[in-house]
């Protein structure tokens, strides 16, 4: 007996024509009503904005600082596929976007909190890429999909503060496994289908992205238990609701290539961002040996072409290492070191200016695919603020202290010191201390060679810590001079107080390098004179450092690789136990006028 005939191709042909024309229709009959919906609702927010009030700025009175409510989400399935792992990488992109957003943003008493008036259209124009959405039963790729994961979590912290719930709305089906299935699910659609609340209390949103999770906590002056409960009121279901429990159908994982919204399926494989300022031949040697994957290099300038040793990479020179260039930041940057002087308030705060641009132009160019990155500790806040840290694993550049590791050697200082003009001049606020600390604490490993900054983070913890040794750079042998050098400026930050004292003491001969100075004739009644920075260790027995901050201690490596004495304080960041080190506690000029007795050369 004849089996079934089998279509022709011509058949198949005019199926899949038919196939692909109605995908596409019914791509363009939802989008015209969206249109007239979004429409719709946005004349009805116009009238509504008008009459009550909106989220208040970012800085809450009272403090708000107890947790009233928190939900932690995971960001990444339990097992991807090629294609959802490319669409679960573009929902924590849009994650990272709009809970940047929302962190830190606080809500008046009585004011309704509205989602989409915090976060905005979810367009590429302002960042947001592909992600999963839900929409009329199947699981798709759409720009912006993937933020119902951070209102779901908005709405669990809501309901856990007892907000009343002026709009929320379900999702249209049942996901296995997700909140959906508790009824504790709120979909968010630009921008007729909205998540608003509100409270009786003044409340702040915390909303972060760690390695692997979303965690939105609210913040209140109350605590949990005083906190006023109010019945939740739930607003209408969503339009376009899909009837049925069964699983939706993921675009990721289905055949039917003919429909318009079909995501091909490709393999998703991490990237590492380097995000590099400056060279350091430590952080240079361990980049080299901790970095084999693929990665995209991020430098301000292409020092080859200026020939500045300074931005040249040795590691760059593999060629799976691309370089983006900020040229205009760098030049901005370069200016403002010379046109407001080695030191002061203001230059600080121009730099930390810089520092901000810097990072989000970093931000912008890092590949949403970079799954891991590597970044300068004067990057880190503006990053952590801008969300770009956010579901990748960050590993931290300890270029300087932390802020409040400086800032608390500086007050030191400054007690010790209290007629210094430089010493209390420049604070950051805490706004900047804060972003800090917190982006500190999510970063995966701290990279230091400095013996002082690791010990710091140490006592945080050491785990993360990785100790580098310090490269002593090769030099040529010195015959010892009569006088000692201070290898920077008569700043107190350098132990500038401490030196005065000790050499008008012994009646030391001492060369400076830097210019800068507390004040006009600081040295007075010393025999002192300017140092060569071509030829800094010309008729130097000794090198001097008492400082409270030095972050980068090249001088004295150079020094004791050309055996010269070095005495320095732990702040330097050398390691005891060298040969030819001599360590002293920082502020303390007895102790450095008797280590100059013993190491200091004799006239």
């Amino acid at each position: 007996m004849p089996g079934p005939a089998m279509p022709s191709d011509e058949h198949v042909m005019t199926r899949a024509r038919r196939a692909w024309l109605r995908s596409r229709l019914s791509l363009l009959w939802f989008e015209l009503r969206a249109h007239g919906l979004r429409l719709q609702r946005g004349t009805r927010n116009v009238v509504e904005l008008v009459r009550t009030r909106p989220v208040l700025a970012q800085t809450p009175e009272p403090a708000l600082d107890r947790v009233l409510a928190e939900s932690v989400s995971s960001l990444w399935s339990q097992v991807d596929a090629d294609g959802e792992q490319a669409l679960t990488i573009g929902k924590i992109h849009n994650l990272r976007i709009a809970a940047a957003r929302l962190d830190g943003q606080s809500i008046a008493v009585g004011a309704v909190f509205s989602f989409w008036r915090v976060v905005g259209a979810p367009t590429r124009r302002r960042g947001f890429v592909s992600g999963r959405e839900l929409r009329e039963g199947c699981m798709i790729a759409s720009v912006g999909g993937g933020l119902c994961q951070l209102s779901n979590a908005l709405y669990a912290v809501a309901l856990q503060a007892g907000l009343e719930i002026v709009e929320r709305h379900p999702h249209s089906q049942v996901v296995p496994g997700s909140s959906a299935e508790r009824g504790r699910d709120a979909t968010v659609f630009w921008n007729y289908i909205d998540l608003r609340f509100r409270s009786t209390l003044p409340l702040r949103i915390e909303a972060t992205l760690s390695r692997d999770q979303l965690v939105v906590r609210l913040y209140s002056a109350a605590s949990p238990s005083s906190a006023p409960r109010l019945a939740p009121r739930v607003a209408r279901s969503v339009p376009f609701v899909m009837a049925g429990a069964t699983p939706p159908d993921d675009c990721a994982r289905c055949d039917q290539q003919d429909c318009v919204q079909h995501v091909a399926a490709r393999p998703t494989t991490g990237v590492t961002a380097l995000l590099l300022d400056q060279q350091w031949p430590e952080f240079d040697r361990w980049l080299g040996a901790a970095s084999p994957r693929p990665g995209l290099a991020l430098v301000p300038i292409d020092g080859s072409r200026r020939r500045r040793p300074n931005y040249a990479w040795s590691v760059l020179r593999e060629p799976q290492w691309r370089v983006v260039e900020h040229r205009w930041l760098a030049l901005r940057r370069s200016l403002v070191s010379r046109l407001f002087g080695a030191q002061g308030a203001q230059r600080q705060r121009q730099l930390l200016a810089l520092d901000e641009a810097f990072a989000r132009a970093y931000a912008r160019a890092i590949p949403i695919t970079a799954d891991r990155l590597v970044v300068p500790i004067h990057l880190l806040a503006a990053l952590h603020r801008c969300g770009a840290l956010g579901g990748r694993s960050v590993s931290v550049l300890m270029s300087r202290a932390p802020l409040a590791m400086l800032q608390r050697d500086l007050d030191r200082a400054a007690a010790l010191h209290p007629q210094s003009p430089t010493l209390a001049d420049f604070r950051a606020d805490a706004r900047q201390l804060d972003a800090e600390a917190r982006a500190l604490d999510a970063c995966e490993q701290w990279v230091t060679p400095h013996a002082a900054v690791a010990a710091y983070l140490a006592a945080q913890a050491g785990t993360r810590l990785v100790k580098l040794d310090w490269c002593v750079p090769a030099a040529p042998a010195h015959r010892r001079g009569k006088r000692i050098l201070f290898p920077a400026s008569a700043l107190g930050r350098k132990g500038a107080y401490e030196l005065r004292e000790a050499c008008a003491s012994l009646g030391l001969s001492l060369s400076v390098l830097g210019a800068a100075a507390e004040r006009p004739g600081f040295w007075a009644g010393i025999d002192v004179v300017g140092a060569r920075s071509s030829m800094p260790f010309e008729d130097i027995g000794c090198v001097v450092l008492p400082a409270f901050v030095e972050h980068r201690p090249g001088m004295l490596l150079a020094a004791l690789a050309r055996d010269i004495p070095v005495v320095c304080t732990p702040e330097c960041g050398l390691p005891s136990g060298l040969p030819g080190l001599c360590l002293v506690p920082g502020g303390d000029a007895q102790a450095l006028t008797r280590a100059l007795m013993s190491h200091a050369p004799r006239s």
